[in-house]
Protein backbone atom coordinates (compact mmCIF):
# COMPACT_ATOMS: atom_id res chain seq x y z
CA UNK A 1 0.00 0.00 0.00
CA UNK A 2 1.00 3.47 -0.76
CA UNK A 3 0.51 6.84 1.05
CA UNK A 4 -0.79 8.03 -2.02
CA UNK A 5 -3.69 5.41 -1.51
CA UNK A 6 -4.50 6.16 2.16
CA UNK A 7 -4.43 9.79 0.96
CA UNK A 8 -7.23 8.83 -1.53
CA UNK A 9 -8.94 6.65 0.32
CA UNK A 10 -9.32 9.36 3.27
CA UNK A 11 -10.71 11.49 1.37
CA UNK A 12 -13.22 9.38 -0.19
CA UNK A 13 -14.51 8.75 2.99
CA UNK A 14 -14.18 12.79 4.05
CA UNK A 15 -15.90 13.57 1.18
CA UNK A 16 -18.15 10.10 0.89
CA UNK A 17 -17.79 10.60 -2.96
CA UNK A 18 -15.91 9.29 -5.19
CA UNK A 19 -17.03 12.01 -7.75
CA UNK A 20 -16.07 14.78 -5.07
CA UNK A 21 -13.41 13.26 -3.71
CA UNK A 22 -11.83 12.75 -7.68
CA UNK A 23 -12.61 16.72 -8.31
CA UNK A 24 -10.50 17.63 -5.41
CA UNK A 25 -7.62 15.32 -5.39
CA UNK A 26 -7.05 16.43 -9.20
CA UNK A 27 -7.53 13.08 -10.61
CA UNK A 28 -10.18 10.92 -12.74
CA UNK A 29 -12.45 8.98 -11.17
CA UNK A 30 -11.77 5.94 -12.46
CA UNK A 31 -7.78 6.55 -11.87
CA UNK A 32 -9.10 7.07 -8.13
CA UNK A 33 -11.18 4.17 -7.97
CA UNK A 34 -8.34 1.83 -9.34
CA UNK A 35 -6.40 3.35 -6.57
CA UNK A 36 -8.76 2.24 -3.81
CA UNK A 37 -9.26 -1.03 -5.36
CA UNK A 38 -5.33 -1.82 -5.16
CA UNK A 39 -5.54 -0.89 -1.67
CA UNK A 40 -8.48 -3.30 -0.90
CA UNK A 41 -6.18 -6.19 -2.64
CA UNK A 42 -3.73 -4.85 -0.40
CA UNK A 43 -5.51 -4.77 2.87
CA UNK A 44 -7.16 -7.93 2.01
CA UNK A 45 -10.63 -7.15 2.49
CA UNK A 46 -13.74 -4.70 1.09
CA UNK A 47 -13.05 -0.87 3.16
CA UNK A 48 -15.67 0.51 0.85
CA UNK A 49 -19.21 -0.12 0.44
CA UNK A 50 -20.77 1.30 -2.79
CA UNK A 51 -23.62 2.97 -2.49
CA UNK A 52 -25.86 4.64 -5.13
CA UNK A 53 -25.57 7.60 -3.55
CA UNK A 54 -22.23 7.66 -1.47
CA UNK A 55 -20.16 5.36 0.30
CA UNK A 56 -20.02 3.77 3.16
CA UNK A 57 -17.47 2.07 5.58
CA UNK A 58 -17.28 -1.25 5.98
CA UNK A 59 -16.53 -2.85 9.12
CA UNK A 60 -12.54 -3.36 7.59
CA UNK A 61 -12.78 0.17 6.86
CA UNK A 62 -13.54 1.62 10.27
CA UNK A 63 -10.87 0.08 11.81
CA UNK A 64 -8.29 1.04 8.65
CA UNK A 65 -9.16 4.78 8.84
CA UNK A 66 -7.85 6.26 11.93
CA UNK A 67 -4.89 4.54 10.92
CA UNK A 68 -4.54 6.01 7.88
CA UNK A 69 -5.49 9.36 8.33
CA UNK A 70 -2.38 9.34 11.11
CA UNK A 71 -0.31 8.30 8.24
CA UNK A 72 -1.84 11.00 5.92
CA UNK A 73 -1.84 13.64 8.58
CA UNK A 74 1.77 12.50 9.74
CA UNK A 75 3.07 12.42 6.27
CA UNK A 76 1.76 16.46 5.76
CA UNK A 77 3.17 17.60 9.02
CA UNK A 78 6.81 15.66 8.01
CA UNK A 79 7.04 18.30 5.15
CA UNK A 80 6.40 21.19 6.70
CA UNK A 81 7.97 20.51 9.82
CA UNK A 82 10.90 20.43 7.54
CA UNK A 83 10.25 23.90 5.99
CA UNK A 84 9.72 25.46 9.27
CA UNK A 85 13.25 23.84 10.52
CA UNK A 86 15.49 25.70 7.44
CA UNK A 87 12.64 29.17 8.39
CA UNK A 88 11.35 28.28 4.40
CA UNK A 89 8.41 29.55 3.18
CA UNK A 90 5.26 28.03 3.73
CA UNK A 91 6.40 26.05 6.78
CA UNK A 92 4.28 25.61 9.80
CA UNK A 93 5.38 25.01 13.57
CA UNK A 94 2.48 23.17 15.46
CA UNK A 95 2.44 24.19 19.20
CA UNK A 96 0.83 22.33 22.34
CA UNK A 97 -0.23 24.58 25.30
CA UNK A 98 -2.41 24.36 28.43
CA UNK A 99 -5.23 26.76 28.52
CA UNK A 100 -3.49 28.95 30.88
CA UNK A 101 -0.26 29.63 29.04
CA UNK A 102 -2.17 29.76 25.50
CA UNK A 103 -4.22 32.75 27.05
CA UNK A 104 -1.70 34.50 29.22
CA UNK A 105 1.70 34.27 27.70
CA UNK A 106 2.01 33.33 24.09
CA UNK A 107 -1.01 36.13 22.61
CA UNK A 108 2.41 39.11 22.79
CA UNK A 109 4.80 35.88 21.46
CA UNK A 110 2.82 34.82 18.93
CA UNK A 111 2.79 38.73 17.60
CA UNK A 112 6.26 39.03 17.87
CA UNK A 113 6.97 35.77 15.58
CA UNK A 114 4.49 36.50 12.67
CA UNK A 115 6.22 40.33 12.76
CA UNK A 116 10.10 38.53 12.77
CA UNK A 117 9.40 34.84 10.31
CA UNK A 118 5.94 36.09 8.59
CA UNK A 119 6.75 32.62 6.13
CA UNK A 120 6.42 30.32 8.92
CA UNK A 121 2.56 30.02 10.28
CA UNK A 122 2.10 29.37 14.06
CA UNK A 123 -0.84 26.46 14.93
CA UNK A 124 -2.11 26.44 17.94
CA UNK A 125 -3.55 23.11 19.88
CA UNK A 126 -4.65 23.98 23.49
CA UNK A 127 -5.22 21.52 25.87
CA UNK A 128 -7.15 21.30 29.33
CA UNK A 129 -4.41 19.34 31.05
CA UNK A 130 -0.43 18.86 31.45
CA UNK A 131 -0.98 14.95 30.56
CA UNK A 132 -3.05 15.97 27.39
CA UNK A 133 -0.46 18.04 26.73
CA UNK A 134 2.67 15.30 27.24
CA UNK A 135 0.20 13.09 25.62
CA UNK A 136 0.06 15.26 22.24
CA UNK A 137 3.35 15.53 21.97
CA UNK A 138 4.43 12.18 22.14
CA UNK A 139 1.41 10.94 19.67
CA UNK A 140 3.12 13.73 16.79
CA UNK A 141 0.20 16.24 16.88
CA UNK A 142 2.30 19.04 17.92
CA UNK A 143 5.95 19.65 17.28
CA UNK A 144 6.87 21.09 20.92
CA UNK A 145 4.53 21.80 23.38
CA UNK A 146 4.91 25.34 26.50
CA UNK A 147 3.96 24.18 29.66
CA UNK A 148 5.03 22.92 33.28
CA UNK A 149 7.76 20.52 32.89
CA UNK A 150 6.76 16.41 31.50
CA UNK A 151 7.08 13.67 33.71
CA UNK A 152 9.30 11.08 33.00
CA UNK A 153 10.16 12.98 29.38
CA UNK A 154 13.24 11.34 27.25
CA UNK A 155 13.57 13.64 25.03
CA UNK A 156 14.50 17.70 25.26
CA UNK A 157 12.93 19.87 27.78
CA UNK A 158 14.07 24.25 27.86
CA UNK A 159 13.34 26.25 30.87
CA UNK A 160 11.85 29.41 29.23
CA UNK A 161 10.42 31.07 32.66
CA UNK A 162 8.39 30.61 35.50
CA UNK A 163 5.02 31.08 36.43
CA UNK A 164 3.78 32.68 39.47
CA UNK A 165 0.12 31.54 41.19
CA UNK A 166 -2.05 33.32 43.18
CA UNK A 167 -5.64 33.22 44.61
CA UNK A 168 -8.59 34.95 42.75
CA UNK A 169 -11.97 35.84 44.65
CA UNK A 170 -14.43 38.00 44.25
CA UNK A 171 -14.60 41.87 44.37
CA UNK A 172 -16.91 41.20 47.75
CA UNK A 173 -14.96 38.73 49.20
CA UNK A 174 -14.35 39.83 52.66
CA UNK A 175 -10.10 39.39 52.34
CA UNK A 176 -10.37 41.44 49.05
CA UNK A 177 -9.39 44.34 50.17
CA UNK A 178 -6.08 42.55 51.50
CA UNK A 179 -2.51 43.57 49.89
CA UNK A 180 -1.79 40.01 50.55
CA UNK A 181 -2.73 37.00 52.17
CA UNK A 182 -1.97 33.53 54.07
CA UNK A 183 -3.34 30.36 52.81
CA UNK A 184 -4.71 29.23 56.27
CA UNK A 185 -7.21 32.42 56.11
CA UNK A 186 -8.86 30.38 53.46
CA UNK A 187 -9.75 27.56 55.43
CA UNK A 188 -13.10 28.17 55.30
CA UNK A 189 -13.94 29.00 51.24
CA UNK A 190 -15.46 27.30 48.86
CA UNK A 191 -12.85 26.23 46.39
CA UNK A 192 -13.12 26.16 42.47
CA UNK A 193 -10.49 23.23 41.37
CA UNK A 194 -9.21 23.25 37.78
CA UNK A 195 -8.23 20.21 35.39
CA UNK A 196 -4.64 21.94 34.86
CA UNK A 197 -3.58 22.22 38.41
CA UNK A 198 -0.15 20.38 38.71
CA UNK A 199 0.09 16.69 40.54
CA UNK A 200 3.07 16.46 43.04
CA UNK A 201 3.96 12.73 43.78
CA UNK A 202 0.66 11.61 42.39
CA UNK A 203 -1.65 14.05 44.74
CA UNK A 204 -3.04 17.24 43.68
CA UNK A 205 -0.90 20.50 44.17
CA UNK A 206 -3.54 22.17 46.07
CA UNK A 207 -4.23 19.63 48.03
CA UNK A 208 -0.70 19.51 49.74
CA UNK A 209 -0.14 22.96 50.01
CA UNK A 210 -3.97 23.51 51.80
CA UNK A 211 -2.61 20.40 53.87
CA UNK A 212 0.73 21.70 54.91
CA UNK A 213 -1.49 25.14 56.07
CA UNK A 214 -3.87 22.59 58.06
CA UNK A 215 -6.54 22.47 56.17
CA UNK A 216 -8.81 20.20 53.29
CA UNK A 217 -10.19 22.88 50.63
CA UNK A 218 -13.96 22.13 50.63
CA UNK A 219 -14.10 21.67 46.60
CA UNK A 220 -17.33 23.20 44.90
CA UNK A 221 -16.75 23.23 41.38
CA UNK A 222 -14.34 21.55 38.70
CA UNK A 223 -13.69 22.69 35.59
CA UNK A 224 -11.21 22.03 32.89
CA UNK A 225 -10.11 25.80 31.83
CA UNK A 226 -8.70 28.21 33.78
CA UNK A 227 -10.49 30.90 32.31
CA UNK A 228 -13.93 29.36 33.56
CA UNK A 229 -12.28 28.88 37.14
CA UNK A 230 -11.66 32.55 37.05
CA UNK A 231 -15.12 33.37 35.95
CA UNK A 232 -16.38 31.04 38.54
CA UNK A 233 -14.51 32.94 41.17
CA UNK A 234 -15.47 36.44 39.76
CA UNK A 235 -18.96 35.78 40.34
CA UNK A 236 -18.83 34.13 44.18
CA UNK A 237 -18.56 30.46 43.27
CA UNK A 238 -15.13 30.32 45.03
CA UNK A 239 -11.55 31.06 45.48
CA UNK A 240 -9.17 29.37 43.19
CA UNK A 241 -5.52 29.83 42.65
CA UNK A 242 -4.41 30.25 39.19
CA UNK A 243 -1.00 31.57 36.97
CA UNK A 244 -1.18 35.65 37.35
CA UNK A 245 -0.52 35.45 34.00
CA UNK A 246 -4.01 33.87 32.66
CA UNK A 247 -5.75 36.59 34.69
CA UNK A 248 -3.51 39.83 33.45
CA UNK A 249 -3.95 38.36 30.26
CA UNK A 250 -7.71 40.02 30.12
CA UNK A 251 -9.98 37.35 31.25
CA UNK A 252 -10.31 38.31 35.11
CA UNK A 253 -14.37 40.09 35.05
CA UNK A 254 -15.13 41.39 38.64
CA UNK A 255 -12.20 39.83 40.59
CA UNK A 256 -9.50 40.61 42.65
CA UNK A 257 -5.68 38.48 42.28
CA UNK A 258 -4.31 38.20 45.76
CA UNK A 259 -0.71 37.28 46.10
CA UNK A 260 0.04 34.69 48.51
CA UNK A 261 3.00 35.27 51.43
CA UNK A 262 4.98 32.12 50.57
CA UNK A 263 4.94 33.10 47.54
CA UNK A 264 3.98 30.44 44.62
CA UNK A 265 6.21 29.74 41.78
CA UNK A 266 6.35 26.78 39.40
CA UNK A 267 8.53 26.34 36.12
CA UNK A 268 7.69 26.80 32.20
CA UNK A 269 9.17 24.78 30.13
CA UNK A 270 9.28 23.92 26.02
CA UNK A 271 9.70 20.31 25.49
CA UNK A 272 9.50 18.14 22.63
CA UNK A 273 10.55 14.73 21.14
CA UNK A 274 13.43 15.79 19.01
CA UNK A 275 16.14 18.55 19.65
CA UNK A 276 15.01 21.93 18.82
CA UNK A 277 16.05 23.20 15.47
CA UNK A 278 15.20 25.57 13.05
CA UNK A 279 12.09 27.76 13.90
CA UNK A 280 11.56 25.40 16.69
CA UNK A 281 14.64 26.59 18.44
CA UNK A 282 13.85 30.31 17.59
CA UNK A 283 10.09 30.30 18.73
CA UNK A 284 11.80 28.62 21.85
CA UNK A 285 14.45 31.82 22.37
CA UNK A 286 11.45 34.06 21.50
CA UNK A 287 9.57 32.79 24.39
CA UNK A 288 12.57 32.43 26.25
CA UNK A 289 12.86 36.05 26.21
CA UNK A 290 9.67 36.95 26.98
CA UNK A 291 10.01 35.84 30.69
CA UNK A 292 9.11 36.74 33.09
CA UNK A 293 5.50 35.86 33.45
CA UNK A 294 4.44 36.03 37.01
CA UNK A 295 5.34 39.00 38.58
CA UNK A 296 6.97 39.75 41.75
CA UNK A 297 5.71 41.39 44.52
CA UNK A 298 2.55 41.26 42.80
CA UNK A 299 -0.37 43.76 44.28
CA UNK A 300 -3.92 43.36 44.43
CA UNK A 301 -5.48 43.04 40.80
CA UNK A 302 -8.74 45.27 40.73
CA UNK A 303 -10.69 45.52 37.24
CA UNK A 304 -13.40 47.79 39.16
CA UNK A 305 -10.74 49.81 41.34
CA UNK A 306 -13.16 52.75 41.68
CA UNK A 307 -15.16 51.47 43.96
CA UNK A 308 -12.30 51.47 46.80
CA UNK A 309 -9.34 53.58 46.03
CA UNK A 310 -6.70 53.05 43.60
CA UNK A 311 -5.53 49.70 42.25
CA UNK A 312 -4.25 48.13 38.88
CA UNK A 313 -6.83 47.73 36.50
CA UNK A 314 -7.22 44.36 34.93
CA UNK A 315 -8.15 44.68 30.96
Amino acid sequence: MSLRQMEYFVKVVEESSFTRAAELLHVTQPALSHQIKALERTVGGALLERLPRGVRLTPMGRAYLPHARLAVRSALQAGRAALAAAGAEGGELHIAAVHAVAVGVLPEVFARWQRAHPGVKLLLHEHASPEALQEAVERGAADLAVGPPPRDWTGPVVPVGEEEIALVVAFDDPLAHRSSVRLEEFADHAWVRCAMEPVVDGRPWLDLVCEGAGFTPRTVVRTEHTSTAVRMAAAGVGVVAVPTHAVRGGIGEDCVLLPVDSSWRRPLTVFSRVELAGAAAAFTELLRRAAPYGRRGLSPVRPNADRDGPAEVVR
